[in-house]
């Protein structure tokens, strides 16, 4: 019935880091290269439900391995030394998800996101998106949209001198600690017939605009502007 359909991918990277450590625990063998492969399989599927509700369900399973730590962020122990930052080299990742649009009439389109990850250092997270597109012209769209992200810190991550020296792994990247993020924003779409600005291969144009907010500190502003040419 054309109603359903199931998708299948897989990937493979091979990849070579640089390896730059900071200045003063540089040795003799400075630089040198280290490998880093990724392996993943994702799978969809999507289920029209009515004239008006569409599903779409995601899974992702991804191996990686080699060098996964990043040596140029220091670690500093409860004694004050310090050593770069040391991480197991191997990673499961597994994150499931769920999209859920609807077509409320001709002038709104509700889409939401929701999506669970899970991987071998005992992060854990949590994705929840909201956007509304509404259309105030068949060629015009106004999007207002919101993110919101949490996530459980891997079991190797603690602060500025707090790590022992006897543990095997450690890390104070705090992309790799609790953290809560939001981000809101807007979009504006516009695809005329004859092409933006009467010129037929510029199909459509769209500009967003999104405030970033992190609980550790951070803050972004983020401007994206994206052109479809046929």
């Amino acid at each position: 019935d054309r109603n359903r359909e199931f998708g299948i991918k897989g990937q493979v990277f091979f990849d070579t880091w640089s390896i730059i450590r900071p200045i003063e625990l540089r040795t003799s063998s400075y630089p040198s290269t280290r490998p880093r492969n990724s392996y993943s399989v994702s799978f969809t599927l999507s289920q029209v439900i009515t004239k008006r509700l569409q599903m779409l369900l995601l899974a992702d399973v991804t191996y990686q391995e080699g060098l996964l730590g990043t040596l140029y962020h220091r670690t500093y122990f409860t004694d004050g030394s310090h050593q770069v930052e040391n991480l197991p080299e191997q990673r499961f990742k597994i994150p499931i998800g769920a999209r859920l649009n609807y077509f409320l009439g001709d002038r709104f389109i509700f889409r939401t996101f929701y999506r669970y990850y899970v991987d071998s250092w005992e992060l854990t997270a949590h994705t929840f998106e909201l956007e509304t597109v509404v259309k105030i012209t068949p060629f015009f769209s106004v999007s207002p949209f919101y993110r919101y992200y949490t996530q459980q810190g891997v079991k190797y991550f603690a602060k500025y001198q707090q790590h022992d020296l006897g543990e095997e792994f450690y890390t104070s990247d705090y992309d790799l600690s609790t953290l809560t993020s939001q981000m809101m924003g807007l979009g504006i779409h516009y695809s005329p017939p004859g092409g933006v600005m009467k010129i037929e291969k510029l199909n459509a144009v769209e500009l967003r605009y999104g405030y970033y907010k992190r609980s550790t500190g951070l803050t972004a502003n983020i401007i994206t502007l994206m052109v479809r040419l046929k």
